[in-house]
């Protein structure tokens, strides 16, 4: 039977096998904390393999002339930025542009931020803090109490106290202010808290690849027909964001931070907070952390969402283009040419002939065509009517009537119906014009003059009835227009 210490023992080596505290526990730990995040930070997520390997030894030499070089490890800056992506503390990628870049891992993400609280200023126990807690604690048990007197008893209560503080402000026209000491520490527990988010929007990606990578390998190794899976991992992919612990959880909070507006209330809020005079009491560094918080939550979103349309792409790709049997099928016949390859290999000398590959394997084909499909249309086309030269051609007046806007006249419609300043409205005069200028291409004759001679767009919305030539009419809206009946061109 297991001790109560040797449980405790048991979990916390099974804990530090976890590659954030592996990278806090070993001896080079300062180095890869201090290396990472000048190489990384919030407006620099992804560095180009190249850059990497560059900065990277740059630092190093600052170092070793600096006189750290009995504190620093041996090897390239190539080296270490490879046992880094070893360890799993930094991620390899290729983007879209073909340009393969790290980026932090979550675990990395987590360590520099335990890092930089161990090093900063520690959260206080305050009345923000214990608020924050008394908040929670409340909202999950009136999320999971179903009693309904209890729930209507709350919210009366709540009623009851947001008006009466609005009948007291109503009375008084003043806000008690708030003292500036408790005004900091709800500064530092914002900034605590915000300092979480790069590593929770991290693990939320990583989880998603994580399945991602899972779903592929289940696929290639399936027995089943692809027929029966299709289906199956088809949904998977298209509800990735559901099929992970982190995912739903995302789900859940991007109902909350994903509305722009909701994004812009918070932005405007922090401004609020940024402009007031406790706010100069607050280290620059916890001033530059607020004034980022949106931006924060824009880049993790695009971070989550970013990884979520890549695991559909190839979840989706895998199973639309790679037959599991067939796969397979390659797979066993690649191990037999390696095994055949390592038993010829040891026994085999230099321009030794190898016997060639003089017939192919008979395809195992179940089914093949035996007719050809027929080219020829099921029946003829339609014959082409016969045209008769005698017929009576078109009259002139007929085919004008299907032709362009007659600008002429409807120059001389417009400048009809303006007003004593020369000011004419679009709507109104096409309306008042006989059926011969209010054709559908005759509108468009009449703001194309309007547009010429200089238009006025209103914030109304004007209706007209057109007529075509057949007698057929049709009703068009736009945005209503004046125009001026003066040239520009002679004024």
């Amino acid at each position: 039977m297991i001790t109560r210490a040797e449980a405790a023992y048991l979990g916390a080596v099974r804990a530090f096998q976890n590659p954030m505290l592996d990278l806090l526990h070993k001896r080079h730990a300062p180095l890869v904390v201090s290396l990472l995040s000048v190489l990384f930070t919030a407006e620099r997520p992804t560095v180009p393999v190249a850059d990497a390997h560059t900065e990277v030894g740059d630092a190093l030499d600052q170092l070793r002339a600096a006189g750290h070089e009995d504190g620093l490890p041996v090897g390239s800056a190539r080296d270490l930025c490879r046992q880094w992506a070893d360890a799993g503390w930094l991620v390899r990628q290729v983007l879209d542009d073909d340009v393969e870049v790290y980026r932090l891992s979550a675990h990395a993400v987590g360590a520099l931020e335990v890092a930089g609280r161990a090093g900063g200023a520690r959260a206080r126990v305050s009345q923000s803090r214990v608020r924050t807690l008394l908040d929670a604690v409340g909202r999950l048990a009136h999320d999971a109490d179903p009693d309904v007197l209890v729930r209507m008893a709350r919210l009366d209560a709540e009623i009851r106290r947001l008006q009466d503080e609005l009948a007291r402000l109503q009375r008084t026209g003043t806000v008690e202010p708030v003292d500036d000491e408790e005004l900091l520490e709800q500064a530092e527990n914002v900034v605590h808290l915000v300092r979480e988010l790069p590593a929770d929007f991290a693990r939320v990606a990583e989880s998603i690849k994580a399945m991602q990578r899972d779903v592929v390998s289940a696929l290639r190794q399936d027995e089943r027909p692809t027929g029966e899976i299709l289906r199956e991992y088809l949904a998977r992919g298209e509800h990735v964001m559901e099929s992970t612990v982190e995912g739903r959880a995302f789900s859940g909070a991007l109902r909350l931070i994903g509305d722009p507006q909701r994004l812009d209330e918070i932005a405007d809020q922090l401004d609020v907070v940024l402009r007031h005079r406790f706010a100069q009491r607050l280290p620059a560094a916890q001033r530059a952390e607020l004034s980022e918080v949106v931006r924060r939550i824009e880049q993790g979103l695009d971070q989550v969402f970013t990884a979520q349309r890549e695991a559909s792409y190839v979840i989706t790709g895998q199973v639309r283009h790679h037959d599991p049997l067939r796969d397979r099928q390659v797979d066993e016949l690649l191990r037999e040419v390696m095994t055949g390859l390592q038993t010829w290999l040891p026994d085999a000398r230099r321009g030794q002939a190898v016997d060639p590959l003089r017939r192919l394997p008979v395809a195992e084909v179940e089914h093949l065509r035996q007719t050809a499909g027929d080219l020829r249309p099921p029946q003829a086309p339609a014959a082409l009517p016969d045209w008769a030269d005698d017929e009576p051609d078109v009259s002139t007046d007929e085919a004008r009537a299907w032709g362009g806007p007659h600008y002429a006249e409807l120059d001389a419609h417009l400048a009809a119906h303006a007003d004593e300043s020369g000011t004419a409205d679009v709507a109104r005069a096409f309306n008042a014009a006989p059926d011969a200028l209010r054709r559908p291409v005759d509108l468009l004759g009449l703001l194309e003059i309007a547009h010429q001679r200089g238009m006025t767009e209103t914030d109304e919305l004007a209706f007209v009835d057109a007529v075509r030539p057949d007698g057929s009419r049709r009703r068009f809206a736009f945005g209503a227009v004046t125009t001026t009946t003066k040239d520009p061109a002679h004024e």
